[in-house]
């Protein structure tokens, strides 16, 4: 239970460094929190915990460039909205361009 602690703590800290303008994949989170393989960890921690005022969770999107999002009470609208207030061009297809990844 320890390493999930350690591992939900360095997520949100990986995602908290992602400085307005840029966003990252689940997947480079996940190598950054050391947890290579842990992409889809990445999205069950903010899942649970990213909406804490302090994790600009919506600053991560898919390896190939999407808003993945398929949460009940978050829609991917809202995520396509608050990249769009951080300054990010995002497709009506839900694309961002590869030039604002970190």
């Amino acid at each position: 239970m320890e390493a999930q602690t350690s591992f939900k703590d360095r997520v949100l800290e990986e995602v908290r460094k992602i400085p307005k303008g840029s966003v990252a994949g689940y997947g480079q989170i996940a190598l950054f929190a050391g947890k290579p393989r842990g992409a889809r960890e990445v999205g069950w921690v903010l899942n649970r915990w990213g909406d804490d005022g302090v994790t600009p969770w919506w600053r991560i999107i898919n390896a190939k460039g999407y808003i993945s999002i398929k949460h009940n009470e978050i829609s991917a609208l809202e995520q396509k909205r608050l990249l769009e207030n951080d300054g990010i061009e995002v497709g009506e297809d839900f694309s961002v361009p590869k030039i604002y990844f970190i």
